[in-house]
This record gives C-alpha cells, structure tokens and sequence, in this order.
C-alpha cells in the first residue's frame, strides 16, 4: 500500500504514525510506503522500517504531482527489476523520492519532460550520499 501520511492517519484513526503504520499492516498489506512529502517517505515491511528523506532543494515552485511522481518512481523501480525484496524496496522509495525532486522544482510536469536518464542518476547518487549509513561510530563510541 502506498498513500501519504495523512491518508494512514486517517485510515488508522491514529495521529502517531507509527502506531498508524502499524495498525494498517493489521490490515493486511505486508509492505506500506507512507509518503511525507518534504521530509520523504517511510517504508515499512517484514524486514523493519527504512526511511529516505527528500533531497533538500534550494528552489521549490511547486508541489502538485510530486506524490504521483513519487509512486511512479517507485512503482517503476519495482517494474524494472521484478522484485519486491528488501534491498529492491529501499532502492524503489529512494527512486520515488528522486523523481519527486524534479516535479516540485517547476510547475506541472516540466521537470519530468525533458528528464534524461543522467540526471536521474546524478541525483539519486546524491540522495544516497545524503543518506549513507555512518558505519564508523568510534568517533562516537569508542
């Protein structure tokens, strides 16, 4: 299931949204994709909760379409491959959020028009540059 924050507030008739969350995998869909516009998306499944965030842009025209960008995205990472595990999910949410990243940055579907294949690499590459794990806590932990 994929909806936006508000429709699994809703759904759930929950304002946390991880109880939310919770109570609609009760539901029944196994995996759950809560998209949260600006501040990116949330996917939850068997394997746990993954977030990705959006990628921060210095100019922002306009919203409208960016959700259904987003599902197309990520609905398309999901076509392309065939797969639906965790690694292809993840992969699928960061894609969504990308797409989106070009839709909000002009009016209507100007920013997915005349989008070439390098573009989108360039800034899913970024948007998981953003995202990377820290793997080496001992600056933290030692």
């Amino acid at each position: 299931l994929l909806i936006n924050d508000s429709e699994a507030r809703a759904l759930a008739q929950e304002n946390n949204l991880v109880k939310a969350m919770k109570t609609i995998h009760e539901m029944g869909p196994t995996v759950l994709v809560v998209k949260q516009g600006e501040y990116g998306a949330l996917l939850s499944s068997p394997d746990g909760l993954y977030m990705s965030p959006a990628l921060p842009l210095e100019f922002v025209k306009d919203p409208t379409g960016a959700g259904d960008t987003f599902a197309g995205g990520f609905m398309g990472t999901i076509a392309r491959t065939g797969n639906w595990d965790e690694k292809t999910l993840r992969c699928a949410v960061r894609s969504g959020c990308t797409m989106a990243s070009f839709t909000v940055e002009h009016f209507g579907t100007k920013g997915i028009e005349t989008l070439e294949m390098d573009d989108l690499r360039l800034r899913y590459n970024r948007l998981c540059d953003l995202s990377a794990p820290l793997t080496d806590t001992s600056v933290i932990w030692p």
